[in-house]
Formats: structure tokens, C-alpha cells, sequence
């Protein structure tokens, strides 16, 4: 063929102009076979990875299935039984709001000994410890706060006796309700022994890590209302615990008695707890008792008066304190010396009985230094709290314990026809810090009132200013 157009040189390129007539591709499509034949093979492979995914869903949707029906049918493994466990624990969320700041400790868990019972308000390390959501809710409490305070009532029968014994972490200060009883504080080194009798109305001391026992030597049972400067769990070691927990052999040394080893042989460690105690054989074992009164100068130290103090009368009750005083000031000799023996002390409480005749009112207040904590003795009333979470009001009865954190606003109501009898603990041993509701606004400039509470200035001349104190008044 002469047409040049169909001549192929061996480079491949022709010698003439390229064509300007657009050559018609052969292919219907608008790929090449090439390209065809790799996708047939993506699809191919798409289709087995496909294919592999849903074996390896099935093969797991299988396995998880005879999981779980060997788990419904098998042993618990430790982890579903800490879960049930989990689930059975006391939560305080389920707890009202109001007992974060009381407890019903007359209903609380009794821990009985032979020679009396126990009852406590108190923190537990553990939660199970806690008899009910309430009471885990009020220990919980104290112990988030820092309250330096756990209270217990002590009941000790006529000739019964709380064991000589001593607490690592904390003071103890204690109020007699009822009965009559003997007290032993034995001071460092062992050297002076004070005793004292304590009747109701009256208060008792022991520092911390000072030996000291009970003995009730009246008719009747004892029963104490007991606070200890601590919120955290109270540590406490019984002489007799710590008697049997030293070897023979070091006891004899330091005891040095008749017959040596021997002797310490032949004391035997009592199944029951001792710590409140009552031999039945008691009459055999003691021969000759005898309750001596230490002097003044020493038993002041570990004893107050509370019932014979100072009176400080208001219009709607009365006040009396167990309490430091600075220089002091109205105290008589004996009282001064208590006074000094707590300031001495470290993280003492300041105690003091409040009697709101029926209808009275403690008006609102709230304490600068100190967390309070108080037992109702007789009565009953309404209680108020306001402070960093809403708490609405709340009654409280004969037995019942109350919390108020420091800073915190409250006001206490006698409800009943009787008057409200209270035992009060503050967590510190220096003067008591407080202010009423009615003196700072007193103190406070009306023009800031009128700002504050959007009311005309004069409107605050309403407020009256009395010449007796109105911290317990009535309407």
C-alpha cells in the first residue's frame, strides 16, 4: 500500500504529521481490558475478606453465647460474689439527709458485757460494721468533717466496773445521768493515784493514754454519756488485754512476784470480753473495799461539778459549763483548776448542759472554733441546720444524738410539755467562739441590711435590741 499512513518505522513513530481525525476507539467501554480484569479480581477479593468477617463474627457470637450460659449454670467466680456483697453493703445515699447530722442512738446496736452495755455514734473503717444506713450516714459524716468528736453511753450495774484501760487517740470527758460511781486516774509514772465518787449531774476527764477505770458503787446502774476527741475509729487497750498479750516470762520480770513464772501461770484468760466486768463469784474475790477521796488539787484535774456550777439564766432556759476560762474569770478555786487541766491538754472539749423550758428557743447561731455535739437527756424538740447542704428540720427525742459542723447556722425548739434537757460537747478547749442571729444583725449597719435584703433602711429600726440576752428566749 503506497498510503503512508499505514507505514510503521521500527521506533514506532511515524514519519508524517499526525492525523487530525480523532481515531474511533474499538472497545465499547471506557476502560481497557486491563483494567477489566483487576477489577474481577477487587471483587473477588472483597468478596472472600466478606465472606471470612462474617465466620469470624459467628465464631465469636458462638463463643459468647456458651459464655454465658456456663456462668448462668456454674460457680460464682470471687468476682460476682464481691459484687453481691457489694450490693448488700449499707449506702449512705439511700439515708436521709438528716442523718448526717443525728442519730438515734438510743435504738443503736447494744454491745452487752457482764457487767453493763455500750452504744455508739460513731465512724467505722468498715461498712458493714454499721448496723443501718443511718447511723453509716452520721459516722460517715463526723468523719468527713473532722469532727474530733465520737460519743457512746456507758451502763455500768451496781458493783460493776469499766476495767482500768487507756485510749491511743483520744481524750475522754464523760457525764453521769444516773447513778453513782468510783473513779482511778493513775498520772505518768505511776506515782499519784487519784480517786474520786462522781454522782449524776457531774463531770469526768481523762487525757489521753491516761489509765483510768469505773467502778458503780451506788444501788443503781451508772449510765454515762461519754465524748472522745476523735473521728476517726477510737483505739483503746484494757489492762488485762494488754496482761495476757506479754509473755510469761517478761511479765514475771517486770512483775517480779512470789513464785516467778509460776504465778503468772496461773492466770487465765476469760472467754468473754472484760472490758465491762462482774465476776459472779465477786463477793469471794474481794474482801475488803474501800472508796477513798483523793485532795482537791488532784481530783479537779479529772472532775467538774457541772450540776453545782454557775447558773446562766435566760428568758426561755438555762446554761451551765464545764469550760476553760481565760485568767479564770468567774471561776471559784477548785473550778480554776479544771479550767487549767483542759487548756493544758491538747484538743480537749469544752461541755455544758442546755435546759429550753417548753416553747423556748436556742436561736439561731453558729460557732467560730468549734464543731458541737450534743445528747438529749429528757424532752424533745425540733432541730434547724442551715449550712453547706439542705438538711430539713428534723425531731429529735430522749437518747437521740445531734451534729452541728463548725460555722454551721442552727437553732434548737423545746416541743414538748416538758422542758429540753441536753448534754452539749464543742470540739475545743479554749473559750468557746459564738455569735446569734440577733446580734449580727444588730451589729450590722442597717444601709447594708437595706441593700441586702432590698427593704428601706428605716424598716430595721423594727428590730429590737433587749437589755437580756435573748440567745434562749420564748415568744
Amino acid at each position: 500500500m503506497e498510503n503512508p499512513g499505514f507505514e510503521i518505522q521500527e521506533d514506532g513513530h511515524s514519519h508524517t504529521a499526525p492525523s487530525k481525525i480523532p481515531q474511533k476507539n474499538i472497545y465499547p467501554y471506557p476502560y481497557s481490558f486491563e483494567q477489566s480484569k483487576k477489577s474481577s479480581c477487587s471483587l473477588m477479593k472483597i468478596f472472600l475478606v466478606c465472606f471470612l468477617a462474617c465466620l469470624i463474627t459467628t465464631a465469636i457470637g458462638v463463643l459468647i453465647l456458651s459464655l454465658v450460659y456456663l456462668g448462668q449454670i456454674g460457680p460464682k467466680t470471687g468476682e460476682d460474689m464481691m459484687d453481691s456483697t457489694v450490693q448488700e453493703k449499707p449506702s449512705q445515699n439511700k439515708a436521709e439527709s438528716r442523718f448526717s447530722f443525728m442519730n438515734h442512738l438510743s435504738s443503736s446496736k447494744v454491745f452487752t458485757f457482764e457487767g453493763g452495755a455500750i452504744q455508739w455514734a460513731r465512724f467505722r473503717e468498715d461498712p458493714k460494721d454499721y448496723s443501718t444506713e443511718a447511723e453509716m450516714r452520721f459516722g460517715t459524716s463526723i468523719n468527713k468533717r473532722q469532727s474530733k468528736m465520737t460519743l457512746g453511753t456507758l451502763r455500768i450495774v451496781s458493783q460493776g466496773l469499766r476495767v482500768p484501760h487507756w485510749h491511743f487517740n483520744a481524750n475522754e470527758h464523760g457525764y453521769l445521768l444516773q447513778g453513782k460511781a468510783w473513779i482511778g486516774v493513775v498520772d505518768e509514772g505511776g506515782n499519784t493515784v487519784t480517786t474520786y465518787n462522781v454522782t449524776a449531774g457531774q463531770v469526768i476527764f481523762f487525757p489521753k493514754n491516761t489509765l483510768h477505770w469505773v467502778k458503780s458503787v451506788g444501788t443503781e446502774d451508772c449510765l454515762f454519756v461519754l465524748f472522745f476527741t476523735t473521728h476517726d475509729e477510737l483505739k483503746t487497750l484494757d489492762v488485762d488485754d494488754a496482761f495476757f498479750g506479754t509473755p510469761e516470762d517478761i511479765a514475771s520480770r517486770s512483775l517480779k512476784p512470789e513464785g516467778g513464772v509460776q504465778f503468772i501461770r496461773t492466770f487465765e484468760k476469760p472467754i468473754e470480753d472484760q472490758a465491762v466486768n462482774l465476776p459472779a463469784n465477786l463477793k469471794e474475790l474481794i474482801n475488803n473495799a474501800s472508796y477513798d477521796q483523793s485532795a482537791n488539787s488532784s481530783v479537779w484535774k479529772y472532775f467538774y461539778d457541772l450540776k453545782g456550777s454557775k447558773e446562766f439564766v435566760f428568758p426561755g432556759g438555762i446554761i451551765q459549763w464545764a469550760r476553760y476560762r481565760k485568767n479564770g474569770v468567774g471561776l471559784n478555786e477548785n473550778e480554776q483548776i479544771y479550767s487549767e487541766s483542759l487548756n493544758q491538754n491538747a484538743e480537749t472539749l469544752t461541755l455544758g448542759t442546755l435546759l429550753i423550758n417548753s416553747n423556748g428557743l436556742r436561736q439561731p447561731h453558729f460557732h467560730f472554733n468549734a464543731h458541737e455535739m450534743g445528747y438529749v437527756i429528757s424532752g424533745c424538740g425540733q432541730i434547724g441546720i442551715v449550712g453547706d447542704e439542705p438538711v430539713p428540720e428534723f425531731s429529735v427525742g430522749i437518747g437521740d444524738v445531734f451534729f452541728f459542723p463548725i460555722g454551721t447556722q442552727h437553732y434548737i425548739k423545746s416541743t414538748c410539755s416538758e422542758d429540753l434537757l441536753m448534754i452539749l460537747a464543742f470540739s475545743t478547749g479554749n473559750q468557746l467562739q459564738t455569735l446569734d442571729m440577733d446580734d449580727y444583725f444588730h451589729a450590722t449597719s442597717d444601709h447594708i441590711l437595706a441593700q441586702l435584703f432590698l427593704k428601706k433602711q428605716k424598716e430595721f429600726k423594727k428590730i429590737p435590741v433587749f437589755t437580756v440576752d435573748q440567745a434562749v428566749n420564748i415568744p
